[in-house]
């Protein structure tokens, strides 16, 4: 389930965006941010453009500062999708969600193993899949948060067992609105799963991290996304 949102827009990638730094972490590079005597972790799960995009690398630093030790896995391996290289399907054949979830859970144990008590994480299109099979179990985090999200399914929805938010797109041609909706139906009916939905007016699939800088209207819904993002971790994600 990709489509021609799934690349537009894409970022100019910058090694050396951020203030973090890249560190080895459950076998995968990884761009780090925030205080590592923190015992709280976010995970940040990238599209498909990966973990040098500097807006994915901003929010990550902006979660930071909130007390967080933040996470971006290079769970491409140094080889995300480059517009115009090779057709998006192709690509995706060689860099599945499946491997994300299994690598996801690397790091957590990585994580775990330095002390840290309490782990949320959210995925952006590509990401969400594997945060959404991350947040099927307790064991792994405890909450979720779903940007815009590519190849998650009402299936993965019934399976959520960590609280979980998701961040649909009025204008989604992958994810519709209406597929939101039937994810909120699935999330009301299960009373022990705490939720929240929204759906943004006027923006489209990947508009949290690969809006226009020179959009007002742009930036600002990408800012609101980024605002429920922290909200729910602070809820969430505590000592």
């Amino acid at each position: 389930m990709s489509g021609p949102q799934c690349c537009e827009n894409p970022p100019t990638l910058d090694p050396s965006a951020g203030v973090g730094s890249v560190v080895e972490l459950g076998g995968l590079n990884s761009y780090v941010t925030g205080s590592s005597n923190s015992n709280l972790a976010i995970i940040l799960a990238s599209d498909v453009f990966g973990y040098e995009a500097p807006n994915l690398r901003k929010i990550a630093d902006k979660v930071a500062a909130n007390g967080y030790y933040v996470v971006v896995p290079d769970f491409f391996y140094g080889d995300p999708f480059v517009s115009g290289s090779q057709p998006m399907d192709d690509w995706l054949q060689e860099h599945g969600t499946d491997k994300g979830f299994e690598d996801a859970k690397s790091v957590i144990a990585a994580l775990k193993s330095k002390g840290i008590s309490s782990i949320g994480a959210a995925g952006y299109c590509w990401g969400a899949k594997p945060v959404v099979q991350l947040a099927q179990s307790k064991d792994y985090i405890e909450a979720a948060v779903l940007l815009h999200p590519s190849f998650v399914t009402v299936d993965d929805i019934k399976e959520v067992k960590v609280p979980i938010a998701i961040l649909g797109a009025e204008l989604d041609q992958l994810t519709s609105p209406e597929i939101i909706k039937e994810f909120e139906e699935i999330l009301s009916s299960q009373s022990e799963v705490d939720y929240f939905v929204k759906i943004f007016p006027g923006v489209d699939h990947g508009w949290t991290i690969r809006y226009n800088d020179e959009d007002e209207n742009a930036v600002q819904s990408a800012e609101e996304a980024y605002q429920d993002m922290l909200n729910w971790f602070i809820k969430n994600i505590k000592n």
